[in-house]
């Protein structure tokens, strides 16, 4: 029997091994602790992050709700530093719950993927 650790690395692996970020077009990647939720902006050709977003300092609503918000702060730091479109990367997680709301609500924000 695999760990789900284990198989999230599996997914998490094949899943890199597709996805590329660039200054252009940088991958979104997402990370969800059981209490808080990370986004980043990630340029793979440079290896630098070129900004963040977390759900820490935000306490009001549900987790959905939560991500929702950071969605949207992470959208509203790309727009204002000129990205407009991003390669998501759900880290090896299954795609609802907070990691469908975060991506959602950037969506709605304005950014392309």
């Amino acid at each position: 029997m695999v760990s789900k650790i284990a198989r999230r690395q599996k997914i998490k692996t094949r899943i890199r091994g597709k996805i590329s970020g660039t200054a252009q077009r940088p991958r979104m990647t997402v990370f969800r602790s059981n209490k808080a939720i990370y986004v980043q902006l990630i340029d793979d050709l440079a290896g630098k992050t070129l900004c963040a977003a977390s759900s820490k300092g935000i306490a009001e609503g549900t987790k959905c709700e939560i991500s929702e918000k950071v969605g949207e702060v992470i959208a509203k730091k790309a727009l204002e530093m000129g990205i407009t479109e991003v390669v998501f990367d759900r880290n090896g997680y299954l795609f609802h719950g907070r990691v469908k709301s975060l991506a959602d609500a950037a969506r709605k924000a304005g950014l392309k993927f």
